[in-house]
This record gives C-alpha cells, structure tokens and sequence, in this order.
C-alpha cells in the first residue's frame, strides 16, 4: 500500500479484505476457477460482503478485464490464469533430487529499455533464481518447471557447479533468514486465527510468502526450515476452502 513501510522480518502484512480480493483469492483456489454467482453470494457472505456489493464488485473486474461472464456463470481470465498456475506451484512446487548442480541464466540482450529489463527480473525471479551479478542468474537444479518461451531469445542458459560451498552461496544470493522468520510468524498468526474474515486474510498472506520461497534443496537449507509447514497449513486451508465450495459439511 502507497506509503506504507514494508514489513520487517518476522512481521505479519495483512492486507484488508475488499469485495474483489475475496472473489479473486477464492477463484484463484478453485479449480476450474469459475462459480457461478449463487455460490459465490453464499462464499462472500462470511467475510461481510453484501449481495450488491458483490454484484457491483463482478460487473467492474469483468469491464477490467480480470473476469469472464457467461450467463450466471464467472470465471478468472486467461491473464489471472497464469496468476494460479503461479500460486499452485508456490504450494505445491515440482522439485527432483539434487545432484550438486546449479542452473545458470545469463542475459544476452542489451539495449532493452527500463521496463523490458524490470520485466526480465519479476520472470527470473518467479523462476526462482537470484541474481549472483548483473545478467547473472542462477539456483540450484532441483525444480520442475517450464522455461518460458519468451526468455529464449534473452537469455542463455548452463549447468554448472560452483567452485565456492553451495550453502553458504545460497545463504548469500537469498534471506533465508528472514523468510523463516516471517513463516513462523505467518503459522503463528494462523494457528490464533478464528474468525473466517482472518483466516481468509491470513492464508492469502501465506500465499504471497510462499511466492518468495526460493525452494532449495533441503541441503542448502538452514536448520528447522518451516517451508513444509506452511504449505501444509496452506493445503488443510485450501481443503477447507474447496468442502465449502462444494457445500460439503466439514469433517
């Protein structure tokens, strides 16, 4: 939010609750993410949002272009499709064993203007790797994930082993610190969590951490690592949310 600090480590940033994040946070946890509006009358209702407001909330992100109407029907556009497929791999990431390799990108493109280089970045680094230098990318090869087509012709990429220790050169291109610290913080919050409306905001905040997990090879990783821990909490919310979806009463 404009002119707000960002959140120190082990803090807690819970964004409020609106009439669209609500909807968005529950289609982007729904798969298909389309519902059609009786249900999502029903599924709002908790976090105090109202019929109209809703309605009126459904009609701006269509003409915005983040949803698609057919009849009753909503469903997330093809952009925030992309979105999910994102948060799905944040909580359930593909990974293999690690065998001591590092994958490597290096920027090949030059003359690119501020936005084109600031858009390579936010890919390289939902790729989750980190910049060791400038047009130097690398992370362990350990994940499972596509190499976007876009990035062939920018970037050229290796497999390679470092010369220095591995750990202490994944302690130093992320802070891994600091994201344990806001994790527990994080599973604290929503282990006191009751209400609906704070569970709904605390698990879009576990989300959106999870987003940054580097999702390293527990070789790399500092001692009681709550990564595992988070992403279960994360999938019992994601079960509890998909049973009220579906009107299933909980267990």
């Amino acid at each position: 939010m404009c002119g707000k600090e960002p959140a120190e480590p082990g803090e807690v940033e819970l964004r409020p609750l609106s009439a669209r994040s609500v909807v968005l946070s529950l289609l982007l946890g729904t798969h298909p993410p389309e519902l059609p509006v009786r249900d999502l009358v029903r599924l709002v209702e908790p976090f105090g949002v109202g019929q109209s407001t809703l309605r009126a909330a459904l009609s701006r992100m269509v003409a915005a272009g983040d949803l698609w109407r057919a009849g009753a029907v909503y469903g997330l556009s093809d952009r925030l499709l992309e979105r999910q497929r994102r948060q799905d791999d944040a909580v359930h990431p593909e990974t293999r064993p690690w065998t001591g390799d590092w994958e490597m990108a290096v920027v090949t493109a030059t003359g690119r203007g501020p936005a084109e280089r600031a858009g390579l970045r936010t890919e390289l680094t939902r790729l989750r790797l980190a910049e060791l230098r400038e047009g130097v990318w690398l992370r362990p090869a350990t994940l499972l994930r596509p190499w976007p087509d876009g990035l062939a012709g920018v970037t050229r990429s290796f497999t390679a082993r470092p010369e220095t220790s591995s750990r202490e050169l994944a302690a130093a291109l992320w802070p891994l610190g600091e994201w344990a610290a806001t994790a527990r913080a994080l599973l604290g919050h929503v282990a006191r969590a009751r209400r609906p409306a704070d569970r709904f905001t605390a698990f879009a905040a576990v989300v959106r951490h999870l987003l940054a997990d580097p999702v390293l090879p527990p070789e790399l990783l500092p001692a009681d690592w709550p990564g595992a821990a988070l992403r279960a909490a994360c999938t019992g919310y994601q079960r509890e949310v998909a049973d009220a979806v579906h009107g299933r009463a909980p267990a």
